[in-house]
């Protein structure tokens, strides 16, 4: 498994497995089996009501936890700073840890930065108290992290973001490259375009005559190909599946390289439409729900 150095020093699998709307009882059985597979990196979130299922999946797993990155998130119900330090307890405790490795905020919430700020200040405080060993954010535009950068001490050592060829935020991108902030991407794969919720005219990245003609010349399938493609341009990577067979098919991306001319067909499909929420529009009004206790 190759790795990535996050600017604090600490050492993350470039590959993991996401457990976005994965229901809890799958949870555990998808994780499991990634584990097998040979995933060492695991994203949940609170916002997901999985993160117990990952914890008892990583125990139950012969895999020591020292070898296991586990990465959460902080929902903006939860922002402010005694609620963020309060929201690590909760995931912690669901996770069974003591340490969680990366812990970032899960969106901005534009409508009360000062009590994103907070939030954030808190991440700050766990990672000095060596509760967790990274922190960082996820959705964060530039504004808001030009604004985080001037109020706080800490980069953030990652910024998750929706990236996969039809949607690629190439301004985020060097402004997190140019601040030594780590790109990850959620939906590398582009499962987003053909959710339902995409509209009438979605269209799956994965069916695109683009990408399937470069998985025909390597003889990888196009999840590979798009996963590769975002490995070869330095980011993390956390596809999302249930099925055995698929998770299996994910992670056997580090025996091919793409052309430089593949990698600039890729990138040349950008569509510029989000398929997740415009960040403007996440507010505690429209998004915000409670986090259960542990």
């Amino acid at each position: 498994m190759q790795t990535l150095t996050l600017n604090n020093g600490v050492e993350m699998p470039a590959l993991g497995l996401g457990v976005f709307q994965t229901p809890p009882d799958e949870t555990r059985s998808a994780v499991t089996a990634a584990l097998e597979l040979g995933y060492r990196h695991i994203d949940t979130a609170a916002a997901y009501g999985n993160e117990r299922e990952v914890g008892q999946a990583v125990r139950a797993s012969a895999v020591p936890r020292a070898e296991i990155f586990i990465e959460t998130k902080i929902w903006i119900s939860d922002y402010g700073y005694d609620e963020t330090l309060h929201g690590f307890d909760k995931s912690a405790a669901k996770l069974g840890v003591d340490q969680i490795d990366l812990l970032i905020l899960h969106q901005a919430l534009p409508s009360d930065f000062d009590k994103t700020l907070a939030a954030y200040r808190a991440l700050e405080k766990l990672l000095a108290d060596g509760k967790v060993r990274a922190i960082g954010v996820s959705n964060f535009m530039v504004d808001h992290l030009t604004t985080l950068l001037d109020v706080t001490s800490v980069v953030p050592a990652v910024n998750q973001l929706e990236i996969h060829p039809y949607f690629q935020q190439r301004a985020v991108l060097d402004f997190d490259a140019e601040h030594g902030i780590l790109n990850q991407a959620w939906s590398p794969i582009g499962g987003i375009t053909f959710y339902p919720g995409y509209g009438e005219d979605r269209r799956s990245v994965l069916a695109d005559p683009a990408v399937t003609a470069i998985a025909d010349v390597h003889g990888k399938s196009p999840a590979q190909v798009l996963l590769r493609w975002g490995i070869q341009q330095g980011r993390s990577v956390i596809p999302k599946s249930t099925k055995r067979h698929r998770i299996a098919g994910n992670i056997d991306v580090f025996d091919f390289t793409l052309t430089a001319e593949e990698l600039n067909t890729l990138d040349a499909l950008e569509t510029g439409r989000r398929g997740g929420p415009e960040p403007e529009d996440v507010t505690l009004a429209s998004f915000g729900r409670a986090i259960p206790e542990a």
